[in-house]
């Protein structure tokens, strides 16, 4: 399926790991002075790890002597046991001064991403898989704290040891040293880049299977109900295996080419080592060198071939990484359907006057929902639009919000085109109440005063009984602190209903649009929601998408729509007389009842 979610599941196929390292970049450079000095903490670690070989050497040729009686080299041994305290100060100095750029560039990521996919238009979170979002966001933040601990713990360091270890070496001793050192080096770099790339697509596949296991099984939870409803729950966890089953099958592909990996590293490094050994050893019995040279030289590759092989390990860590990261980059590389001009304008609402002028609109261009539609509503009118399902009367509610922009025509209030007037601006001024409500997990309080956290409480309370919500909180025994649980589904639809009209109410908009919002109560839940909603559109101008028609008699002009297209509109008594597609509604709307 190549949708938003599907691409979000798979790397580039010409990935930027320069361009992504470069991103993460600013995010760290809020706190260049602790890196800096993380980084001289880190340069002197190594200085003193480097020098605790050459010490040692110092150390074994003072007690390599043909004298009679051996003198203790006190102060040698002391300066050892100083070099490696100095290390572990200076490592743990690094860790704490990087610690907090680390988890600030972190936060900052995160509720950066969040933000954009906020950002991002309705088409977007239609598109996409809530679970591998949400995965591939996961894995893209925690690959920020992997680069930047693999840059600043493992790799500088190690390539500031080996400039030493090669710098010792060359001043020292024969330049062999150094050669093979080097062609160690070199062989050992050049076959784990090579080995990792050809490896890496198991962990590209693996990290699209667990994306996928992820989002079925959160989409399996989300609909609990439903599979329940249908007796699926086998069902859920076979597809969930399945998924997983191939994951199992790339892991374990990706374990054995990692081992093949692991030992082709330690051959180079065991070549290496013996060809220095020999080398040192030859030295020794020539004359060249003193068994300290050979202890400092055995020591010196240890030192430096035990980090090479952790350098291995983080070039495919780093790989891995930067294959999460690229998740991340195409996420924010997104751009909204929607977005506010250059010269965006503040929206200025007074008399709350709207109108649709000739409007058209297609979310496919081959597939037209609305079809030159021209509507008004004066202010402080309720008007009500209805027709079948598939007319199109959600997405003038849509389009009204800016969830989508117009294809054709103009939609202004008080004669102020709304493309041309910022977004946030927009909504301000314009109220929802869904037909249906999304509600948090949270309390009733939290999800009311969600429509205005700044709200007093004489504003709440008073929203609390325009929306006839008083009599609920009452019964309830912990009232207005009860858990409405995961969307809300702790309540009734109609209780549902009156907590969107109260969170609806308390944002004080001048504009309100009920959609459908009681096409799936029962007559008397209905009766009560309608109460709210009469309270409520005498203070404001209101549009209404209803599907019954028993909800919108008393509107001040209805709309009737059908195939994208307004075919009659009026009165509830005009249209009844028109004696065309609203009466027809009424009539079959009306026997359903009796």
């Amino acid at each position: 399926m190549k949708g938003i979610h599907a691409r979000t599941e798979e790397p580039h196929k010409a990935r930027s790991d320069w361009r992504n390292l470069c991103g993460l970049f600013p995010y760290l450079w809020e706190y260049r002075g602790r890196i800096l000095v993380a980084l001289m903490c880190l340069m002197l670690a190594k200085v003193a790890t480097v020098s605790v070989p050459v010490l040692l050497k110092h150390i074994v040729d003072s007690l390599d002597t043909d004298q009679l009686v051996l003198q203790l080299p006190l102060s040698l041994l002391l300066g050892y046991g100083a070099l490696r305290l100095a290390t572990a100060l200076f490592n743990e100095l690094r860790d704490v001064l990087f610690a907090r750029a680390r988890f600030h560039a972190i936060r900052r990521l995160s509720t950066d991403v969040l933000a954009h996919l906020h950002r991002l238009s309705l088409r977007f979170h239609l598109d996409r898989r809530t679970g591998t979002v949400t995965r591939d966001l996961e894995r893209g933040t925690q690959s920020l704290s992997s680069l930047a601990n693999y840059f600043i713990f493992i790799v500088i360091p190690t390539v500031f040891e080996i400039l030493l270890v090669i710098g010792i070496l060359f001043g020292a001793y024969t330049v062999q040293f150094s050669l093979v050192t080097l062609l160690t080096i070199a062989v050992y770099v050049v076959f784990t880049v090579m080995f990792s790339n050809w490896r890496m697509h198991y962990r590209h596949l693996a990290n699209k299977l667990d994306s996928q296991a992820h989002a079925r099984a959160v989409d399996s939870l989300l609909n609990y109900e439903t599979v329940k409803y249908f007796n699926n729950e086998r069902f859920e966890v076979d597809r969930y295996a399945e998924t997983l089953t191939e994951w199992e099958h790339a892991t374990i592909k990706s374990t054995f080419t990692m081992s093949l990996l692991n030992f082709g590293q330690a051959a180079i490094i065991a070549v290496g080592v013996s060809m220095i050994m020999i080398l040192a050893a030859q030295g020794v019995v020539a004359g060249d060198m003193t068994i300290g040279d050979l202890v400092l030289v055995n020591a010196l590759m240890l030192q430096l071939f035990l980090p090479m092989n952790m350098l291995g390990i983080v070039y495919r860590q780093i790989t891995y990484a930067l294959a999460d990261m690229d998740q991340l980059s195409k996420l924010l590389e997104e751009t909204p359907d929607v977005r506010d001009p250059a010269d965006a304008a503040e929206l200025q609402v007074a008399q709350c006057a709207i109108d649709f002028n000739q409007v058209g609109f297609a979310y496919q261009p081959e597939r037209q929902i609305l079809k030159d539609i021209n509507l008004t509503i004066k202010p402080g009118e309720k008007v009500a639009v209805v027709g079948p399902s598939g007319s199109g009367k959600s997405t003038l509610a849509r389009l009204l919000f800016r969830f989508y922009d117009v294809t054709d025509g103009v939609i202004a209030i008080d004669g102020q085109n709304i493309a041309s007037a910022s977004q946030d601006s927009l909504r301000r001024h314009i109220g929802m109440v869904p037909q249906d409500t999304m509600l948090f997990n949270e309390s009733i309080r939290f999800n009311i005063q969600y429509g205005n956290p700044a709200a007093n409480e004489d504003e709440f309370m008073q929203a609390l009984q325009l929306a006839n919500l008083e009599k609920l909180v009452s019964d309830l025994p912990a009232g207005l602190d009860t858990i409405v649980g995961e969307r809300g589904l702790k309540l009734s639809g109609g209780e549902v209903q009156r907590v969107a009209i109260a969170r609806a109410i308390l944002k004080r908009p001048k504009i309100i649009v009920f959609d459908e919002a009681t096409s799936s109560l029962d007559s008397e839940t209905e009766s009560l929601v309608m109460q709210a909603i009469q309270k409520v559109t005498q203070q404001v101008t209101s549009l209404m998408i209803a599907h019954r028609l028993s909800t919108i008699v008393d509107a001040d002009r209805i709309y009737v729509l059908d195939k994208g297209q307004i075919m009659e509109h009026g009165t509830h008594a005009e249209l009844l007389q028109h004696n065309q597609l609203y009466s027809h509604l009424w009539e079959l709307q009306q026997s359903d009842t009796s």
